[in-house]
């Protein structure tokens, strides 16, 4: 049992690392874009603050540690997060391999869910719980394409109505707010993204029985923390040049907005305690102030593709964290 725990603790680790350079380009994508920061203090500042971030909160952490099966109460619970992790590893290297900005939070989350049913059964999903999270994933970016539009109208008539139109004292005057809006994004993203491996380690502690409830140790958000720190300071220049340029021209006026838009769905649902995906809230922060701009600029095809993996990253993890359960402990093991 103490060899599984390492090996959870390990790959939860690892998987928070990826998380880190695979997600970079959420956090910084506009702010290097746009010049408003150099690509080495964009990514030493997303690391920082996505330490920061990580260390304030615990309540994503325990929704996702309880959620969607109980850990007390299921078979083969130290086995079932082995599954999950390497599942999600491999789907998070795949895409980043691809350079296609997919969602951490749902291979995490999907499989979690198909390493369940390979190990307890159907039964042992809480589907309610699930099910929430679910459509809290599927809600954010429709929420953050909305706010974004909405944010960046806004701005756009305050600018008009301030007469201030001086296109290079605009672009210098959101470059530097890009640098403030850039930073809270850092840390939001920490205090969402960085909870989903605490809550994997707490859930297999609690399965192996070490403890009892779903609480987080200090040891675990230090080293999840720090992992994420780690692994964003690499850097993800894949998914950064995706998100960067290929799905709409970004100036500093709408880098700012789609970096506040983000940081406010993002806090907001850390607030509440609910995970998601913070790739797809930035890319649809992105798309939706992109809009008001040049609507006919954005690179439909290029968000066809991304909505495609968005929506098989689920079911396909899913899938993959079943086979991998039964190959390993079913055939081998």
């Amino acid at each position: 049992m103490l060899t599984y725990l390492i090996i959870i603790v390990v790959l939860a680790l690892l998987f928070d690392f990826i998380n880190g350079f695979h997600d970079t380009a959420n956090a910084i994508a506009t702010s290097i874009s746009t010049r408003a920061l150099s690509p080495r203090v964009a990514i030493i500042m997303a690391a920082t603050l996505n330490f920061v971030g990580a260390m304030v909160s615990s309540k994503v952490a325990k929704t996702v540690g309880g959620s969607i099966a109980n850990p007390a109460k299921i078979e083969n619970g130290v086995e079932i997060v082995i599954a999950a992790l390497l599942a999600a590893i491999i789907w998070n290297l795949l895409t980043w391999y691809l350079s296609i900005p997919s969602s951490s939070s749902h291979t995490l989350l999907g499989a979690l869910a198909g390493a369940v049913i390979a190990g307890a059964g159907v039964h042992s999903v809480n589907w309610d719980g699930f099910t929430q999270i679910i459509i809290i994933l599927l809600l954010s970016p429709i929420i953050a394409f909305g706010l974004g539009y909405l944010i960046m109208v806004l701005i756009k008539y305050i600018v008009i109505w301030s007469g201030n139109t001086s296109r290079s004292k605009l672009n210098r005057m959101f470059r530097t707010l890009q640098i403030i809006s850039a930073g809270l994004l850092s840390y939001s993203h920490g205090g969402n993204d960085a909870q989903k491996a605490m809550g994997i380690i707490v859930f297999g502690l609690v399965a192996a029985g070490v403890q009892t409830d779903l609480n987080v140790p200090l040891w675990v958000k230090i080293a999840a923390a720090l992992a994420m720190g780690l692994g964003t300071s690499i850097g993800g220049w894949r998914i950064i040049k995706t998100v960067s340029g290929k799905i709409v021209k970004i100036e500093p006026i709408n880098g700012f907005a789609s970096d506040l838009t983000s940081s406010i769905v993002i806090q907001f649902s850390t607030f509440i305690g609910k995970p998601l995906s913070t790739t797809h809230v930035i890319s649809s922060a992105i798309i939706g102030t992109g809009s008001v701009l040049r609507f006919h600029d954005v690179q439909w095809g290029t968000v066809g593709r991304m909505l495609i993996t968005w929506i098989i990253t689920i079911p396909i993890s899913i899938v993959l964290a079943f086979s991998i359960y039964f190959v390993l402990f079913r055939l081998i093991f």
